[in-house]
């Protein structure tokens, strides 16, 4: 019997900038698939602005999903975003381990920092749960900084030549890593997105940046990965799909004069996404 597919999205919810749950619900959404949203915290904005609104979300989270459990609930795949602490990955294990099954596609974007540098809300300790999550996975997608932190492979701003970007991933993939791709690598005029696949071939998924680097364009890239994978697309057709809707996202942005914190203006192509 022909049915809709269903994915969770654990995720922070911020109400102005274009990231997290504000970003996945509408793509996934296009995507045809119904989206279910868990929230890690509630946030008036992200904490790319000055000032903002914060609400933990931990001490509700398992009563949360554990109406979803009454209601029998199993989802063909299940996206990780920004967990806040070590008490959330251990909710989020507890939640992979009760709603996914073998056919579960499991994406995980380690959010833990950028250029170099960890978020306020991220310590060693939650690094290295994070980590954990790697097992339970089907795609990573982690950011230049955070592949460096899970491998134990010091950052540097420097460029990183493809055979380094390898041993990064190969260091993933002992970690318990499938598929993966780290992006948003800086590299002149153009961001790269280093793809690795479980046999071991790497290549390398290259767009022109279009503009200015904009907030949340990280979350944007991964639910478009995290649609494409419950939808059986190639990962690396997906990769390309998901660069090529990024950097049109980042050129109307800048065409419009909307500001690098309020994220990208990707309502503008969302049907784009339609499948």
């Amino acid at each position: 019997m022909k049915k809709q597919k269903r994915m969770a999205v654990v995720n922070d919810f911020s109400g102005f900038g274009r990231c997290s749950l504000t970003v996945s619900i509408p793509i996934i959404s296009a995507m045809k698939i119904q989206c279910c949203a868990l929230p890690t915290a509630v946030f008036s904005n992200h904490t790319g602005y000055k000032e903002y609104f914060f609400d933990d979300y931990t001490d509700k989270m398992k009563r949360y999903y554990l109406e979803w459990e009454k209601l029998g609930l199993k989802f063909d795949g299940i996206y990780t975003g920004f967990l806040g602490s070590v008490r959330q990955v251990e909710l989020i294990t507890d939640f992979i381990q009760r709603f996914a099954d073998e056919n579960t596609s499991v994406i995980v974007d380690p959010v833990m920092g950028d250029n170099g540098i960890k978020y306020a809300t991220i310590n060693d300790d939650l690094c290295r749960e994070i980590k954990r999550l790697l097992p339970l996975s089907t795609i990573i997608t982690p950011n230049l900084t955070e592949a460096c932190i899970l491998s134990g492979i010091p950052y540097s701003s420097r460029r990183f030549d493809e055979n380094e970007l390898s041993l990064i991933t190969e260091k993933l993939r002992e970690s318990g890593a499938k598929d993966i791709v780290i992006t948003g690598i800086p590299e002149g005029n153009n961001i790269c997105n280093y793809v690795s696949l479980p046999d071991g071939e790497g290549f390398v998924v290259s767009r022109a940046l279009n503009g200015s680097p904009h907030a949340g364009t990280g979350d944007v890239f991964a639910s478009v990965i995290a649609a494409d994978r419950v939808n059986g697309v190639s990962f690396k057709k997906s990769v390309e799909k998901a660069a090529d809707f990024v950097s049109e996202a980042i050129r109307l942005s800048d065409e419009l004069n909307i500001p690098s914190q309020d994220g990208v203006c990707f309502e503008e192509i969302l049907g784009n996404l339609i499948v």
